[in-house]
């Protein structure tokens, strides 16, 4: 009888083990169209490792200290691993928990006539193991709360590679523009070196009268304009190196190879491929998934809260006056405890945390729609910006060009006296800007190129 008592619930939890009031998450849609708008021309594939896309050996040597130093990535991780033990602990509950439970106790009692003083001291000993408190999960309570633990640490996990990806992207974007500045401070210090030059040879020609004062000082108002402008220049180079070392980690790493210029390869380019690959590739949006499960997961612990909650406690031991015959027989205990708690009134608890939790799953719906949209949003600009800036960079490029052998002939006209000094200014000037332009387009397009493979989802 006593058998048939214990193995009761133990039959029921066995025979209703596939309960579960987690609702059907059903087909994720994508609100977004079926192919990127724009060019979709490219040489390799987006979900490809970072050292395949920068083909630059400094800028991968600098990213590969970042990833290994960089403290906000290594909080990411560390986030990965509580969420995975928390998961354990929560995983831990599907289980009984068994305790090894041994105990003295010196007793002493009451004197009374006929006994003497020996008799009322004694010490009782006992040994047991017993089941600690164990939930019958009959309803899937226990069970959808992992499922959610689960979701969750998936959650985590794919916001450190969210977080990785957003680091060697960011880190790459700061070399590019500390690159360019570089360039840009070699081109205002060789701007520079001109108009100091110019202003030594016009200042011999004024102390011999053949040039007015006002060339003379507008001379040198472009010089020290120039030397304005290489100064702001190095400044920000500074500021961009610190950002760069501080994203590296504290340090960039020694025995770095030599730079590339950005008219050279520095980065691949890569292909759009279609939307539906975002929603495999693109950790955040894959995060928003996992949250949304975790959330559908929610809503089964809620409904199941409902329903009568079946815990059990058991002790199977022995107890002795006598050490050495604690484990002899006659000495066994036990005792079995089955309780059931049954909710009847709760002031409307319940009812309020299945609306929690319905709620919050129609949110995270809404935010992983929101996540899809937002990164076919993010591809599309980058797919239309590419196309412009080839353009762009194209022209440029001739126009420097044009504007290098229009500053040589001014400038050749003015030094035989044909022309006048604003002719060659106004000439080298003009190329100044649009050599400095060609060094910001090249820049928007190493930039560009960078965006599109983290708005893709790019390998790791």
């Amino acid at each position: 009888m006593r058998k048939s008592s214990f193995a009761a619930p133990l039959v029921l939890a066995a025979l209703t083990a596939g309960c579960s009031f987690v609702p059907p998450l059903g087909t994720l849609t994508s609100p977004v169209a079926d192919q990127f708008p724009g060019d979709t021309a490219g040489q390799v594939s987006a979900d490809i490792a970072w050292q395949k896309l920068f083909t630059d050996p400094r800028l991968r040597k600098i990213v590969e200290g970042a990833l290994a130093n960089n403290r906000d990535l290594r909080i990411a991780t560390l986030n990965v691993e509580q969420s995975r033990a928390q998961y354990s602990i929560s995983r831990s509950q599907l289980f009984p928990t068994l305790n090894l439970t041994g105990s003295s106790n010196r007793q002493r009692g009451l004197g009374a006539p006929g006994f003497n003083d020996s008799n009322l001291n004694f010490t009782a000993y006992a040994a047991s193991v017993g089941l600690v408190s164990y939930e019958l999960d009959l309803f899937g309570r226990v069970r959808s709360l992992n499922g959610a633990a689960l979701a969750s640490y998936f959650a985590t996990d794919s916001a450190r590679l969210s977080a990785q990806i957003s680091l060697v992207a960011e880190v790459a974007s700061q070399y590019l523009t500390e690159r360019a500045l570089q360039e840009q401070a070699a081109l205002s210090q060789q701007t520079y070196d001109g108009f100091d030059l110019a202003y030594g040879l016009m200042k011999q020609r004024f102390d011999s009268g053949t040039v007015s004062e006002l060339d003379l000082s507008a001379m040198d108002v472009q010089r020290q304009t120039a030397r304005a402008d290489l100064a702001a220049v190095r400044q920000r180079l500074l500021e961009i190196h610190n950002s760069l070392v501080f994203l590296a980690g504290g340090s960039l790493p020694a025995n770095l190879p030599s730079a590339r210029p950005l008219d050279q390869a520095i980065l691949a380019e890569v292909k759009a491929g279609s939307p539906s690959s975002l929603l495999l590739r693109r950790p955040d949006i894959r995060e928003a998934e996992h949250q949304l499960r975790a959330a559908n997961a929610n809503i089964g612990a809620a409904r199941a809260a409902f329903f009568p909650r079946i815990s059990l406690t058991s002790d199977v031991g022995s107890s002795s006056r006598d050490l050495s015959h604690l484990l002899g027989a006659g000495s066994n205990i036990w005792q079995f405890s089955p309780e059931i708690r049954l909710p009847i009134f709760d002031g409307g608890r319940n009812r309020a945390n299945l609306d929690v939790a319905e709620i919050r799953k129609t949110t995270e719906i809404a935010r992983y729609e929101k996540a899809i949209q937002t990164a076919f949003r993010e591809v599309a600009d980058a797919l239309a910006a590419r196309g412009g800036l080839a353009e762009r960079i194209a022209a440029t490029e001739s126009l420097v060009a044009a504007q290098q052998k229009r500053t040589d002939l001014a400038t050749a006209r003015y030094t035989k006296g044909v022309d006048s000094y604003l002719e060659a200014l106004t000439a080298t000037l003009d190329l100044y800007s649009t050599r400095q332009t060609l060094i910001q387009l090249r820049l928007s397009r190493a930039l560009n190129r960078i965006n599109l493979y983290k708005a893709l989802g790019g390998g790791a």
